[in-house]
């Protein structure tokens, strides 16, 4: 290549940022797009080295450059091999999201309306790729279609999946169904798997318009029906990492047991304090501790933190790896820590009558629960007991019985905080909180590993006691950081969009009643609304739809306020232990309390859409495995008949739960009887359209269970009247479904 003048590259707006960050700077991003749009055509790459004047020492760096850019969509080579810049395509960039039944979605980036992706198109790609595709027409319903022009990204690296033989292939069904696409396994590298066995298969050729995806079996993780496989698959199916590095492992281990007087520096002492941690049976790692006094007509409230902050630096191998699991994963009987067990269950953990760091909220709040000072500290306290929920609430009930007697000493401090929970509940009440009554239940496993019944956990006013304190203690961390205009992770709660509050006032007005607020109703609006219907028969069904209308709550760096809760800020402080936004937290209030200001290595807004990913990641793969455990439960049920709820109305059928074992099953529209039933998303109802027979969101029925799927995971019912008929037709007991019902599922 001729060397030439570097004129043009003086002309790069974008030259001193590439200076600044480089010390031979290539032409900017930008500068390349304006070139290859200035020729108005496709341009070969050795064609753009010389517009560019590239020396021959730059070559592979330059190469690097635009490789870069076209993962990121913002050019794409011909078939030729030109190079294209893609906003002249009309292209565009986006994320698949697969269906079970085959087709998929694109989700643009720029946040345009998804297009559908045809089965067809879907061989080229598998869930979760990042793809460059050219919109087209419409579907028979009116969606919009696309083609894939190039998968940009692949996201499936390894898949956890059922292996499989048919006439000598070998091929893996993944067990996330959004892959519905068989991989083949190629000839040598099935290693000792055997047929049906659950593996872990690593993808060595991606799919293509030609040809299925290829990979290899890199580990057995045994058969479907083992205990605890369960838990394996969701691991690997949600990309969860379940193994600490070598780094993270040995960083923790140079901590010693105990904490180190050295490090009392600088911190105010309050192991005098009979601080107190309150916690489930189970519980290992204890982030909180809690002390009242009465002080004057209102109280002293001390909400003491394990100060995993002090442990945990930013960018070393235990930040790092913090941040990529972002939580802690509670599973039934096995837990997925976000710190190593030397910290999690060990130093960082307030364990009893033993010496810990802490980060203390020492509030004042008045005799009406207002909050009327506050002040953040880092400290040593000493925890003088751990109590369960149950012990404090035999505590409370009967001041001379067993419980209060072994804890005398703190029982005094207990009544402290009782009545200060009861001042802090109507603080509640009056701001007007949201407080919906939802049923949780736990699994009792047998010796097996395998569900022997599920009940329900009814929480008590300890439960209750130990939630205020932590919202009193959270409110004052976002007030904090707010007044001092420190960036930080808000857990933001907005209020229902336009579209889904009209929907619930109008399904509201079906029965009398009116969400207060106007255009933007407030928790106070929905409370009053909780109050009213309270105690009628159709009190669930009005809940549900409620509670539906409201968004997800998120992490954000944008302080929007709590809808829920009724907050105009709320940030997480309370769980450092489990929760990586709560470690942030703590950063920005020691750096406010040094006068300095705490910068993540990643900008505020990605933080905090890493942290909902990783939070909503973990509900997938805690539910996965709980309906997976509770199919194999139903399996010795079927035939029975039970009672329970429509918990939901889906254009395929009503979903019912149980009432007596709390498990969820589908009725398929096939079952509800002769006639052609329609789906009305706005009163959540399927409607005969001959009989005029409507099944309604909360309706209670009677089902029969007809069917246990293992492999997707589905329990099928059917409806039985009083009289022990059937409403529809349906199979046998153990026999499978209609096929119809079987895809209609997917």
């Amino acid at each position: 290549m001729t060397k030439k003048k570097k004129s043009i590259r003086e002309l790069d707006p974008f030259l001193e940022r590439e200076r600044e960050a480089y010390e031979n700077p290539l032409p900017s991003r930008e500068f390349i797009l304006q070139i290859l749009g200035e020729q108005g055509v496709p341009v070969d790459e050795d064609e753009l080295c010389n517009l560019l004047h590239i020396e021959l020492s730059e070559e592979e760096l330059f190469s690097r450059r635009l490789r870069a850019m076209e993962r990121d969509g913002q050019i794409m080579r011909n078939r030729k091999r030109a190079i294209c810049v893609v906003d002249k395509l009309d292209l565009v960039k986006g994320k698949v999201l697969g269906h079970p039944d085959g087709f998929g979605f694109v989700v643009p980036e720029d946040g345009s309306g998804d297009l559908v992706l045809s089965a067809k198109e879907m061989h080229k790609a598998l869930h979760g790729d990042t793809v460059m595709v050219r919109a087209g027409g419409a579907d028979r319903r009116g969606r919009r279609e696309a083609s894939i022009v190039e998968v940009l990204e692949s996201a499936n690296k390894q898949v956890v999946g059922r292996l499989f033989e048919e006439h000598g292939i070998l091929f893996v069904v993944a067990e996330n169904r959004r892959i519905s696409q068989d991989i083949l396994v190629a000839p040598g590298e099935r290693v000792e798997a055997q047929a049906g066995q659950v593996v872990l298969l690593e993808i060595l050729q991606q799919p293509s318009k030609h040809a299925q995806p290829i990979g290899r079996i890199i580990q057995v993780l045994g058969n479907y029906a083992d205990p605890g496989m369960e838990i394996e698959i969701a691991l690997r199916k949600h990309n969860l990492p379940h193994e600490f590095p070598h780094d993270t492992k040995r960083l923790a281990e140079t901590f010693a047991p105990e904490v180190a007087p050295a490090d009392y520096e600088g911190r105010e002492d309050v192991r005098n304090l009979p601080l107190v941690t309150i916690d489930g049976e189970t519980a290992r790692d204890f982030d909180d501790a809690v002390y009242c006094e009465p002080v004057g007509k209102g109280f002293r409230l001390l909400v003491a933190i394990a100060d995993v902050s002090h442990y945990v630096r930013p960018h070393d191998a235990l930040d790092t790896e913090a941040l990529n699991r972002g939580n802690s994963v509670y599973f039934p009987r096995r837990v997925i820590p976000m710190l190593p067990e030397e910290l999690s269950n060990g130093l960082c953990s307030l364990n009893p009558q033993v010496e810990r760091l802490c980060m203390v909220c020492d509030m004042q709040i008045s005799h009406t629960g207002e909050i009327k000072k506050y002040r953040f500290y880092p400290s040593v306290m000493y925890s003088h007991a751990r109590l369960t929920y149950n012990q404090v609430a035999a505590m409370l009930a009967d001041p001379q019985g067993a419980e209060a007697q072994q804890y005398a000493a703190v029982l005094p401090h207990v009544n402290h905080l009782y009545t200060l929970f009861q001042t802090l509940l109507k603080a509640r009440e009056k701001r007007g909180a949201i407080d919906f009554e939802t049923v949780e239940t736990q699994m009792v496993f047998n010796e097996q590993g395998k569900i022997e019944r599920i009940v329900p956990v009814h929480r008590n006013d300890a439960h209750r006691l130990i939630e205020e304190c932590m919202l009193a203690a959270n409110v004052c961390a976002a007030d904090f950081l707010h007044e001092h205009e420190h960036p930080v992770l808000y857990r933001v709660h907005e209020g229902p969009t336009p579209e889904k509050l009209e929907a619930v006032r109008e399904f509201f007005r079906e029965f009398g009643l009116e969400l207060g607020g106007g255009d933007e109703p407030q928790a106070a609006d929905y409370s009053k609304l909780l109050k009213k219907i309270k105690g009628r028969p159709d009190a669930g069904l009005l809940q549900t739809v409620m509670l539906r209308s409201l968004r997800q709550a998120m992490y954000s760096p944008e302080n929007s306020g709590h809808f829920g809760l009724g907050y105009e800020a709320y940030a997480h402080f309370t769980s450092p232990i489990r929760r990586y936004p709560d470690l942030l937290v703590h950063r920005a209030i020691k750096a406010v309390l040094q006068n300095k200001q705490y910068q993540p290595g990643q900008k505020w807004t990605e933080l905090g859409v890493h942290c909902s990913q990783t939070e909503r990641r973990a509900d997938d793969a805690t539910r996965d495995v709980e309906a997976w455990l509770k199919c194999f439960y139903m399996r010795d049920h079927l035939g029975s008949v039970y009672q329970g709820s429509v918990s939901s109305v889906t254009g395929f059928g009503l979903f019912v739960s149980l009432d007596d074992i709390y498990t969820e099953g589908l009725v398929h529209v096939s079952e509800l009887g002769a006639d052609y039933f329609h789906f009305d998303a706005a009163k959540h109802q399927m409607l005969g359209e001959r009989t005029g027979k409507r099944y309604r969101l909360g309706d209670r029925v009677r089902v029969k269970v007809v069917r246990v799927d293992m492999e997707s995971t589905k329990i099928d019912f059917v409806l039985v009247e009083e009289d022990g008929s059937l409403t529809g037709r349906s199979p046998a007991a153990g026999e499978g479904a209609p096929k119809k019902a079987k895809k209609a599922k997917k």
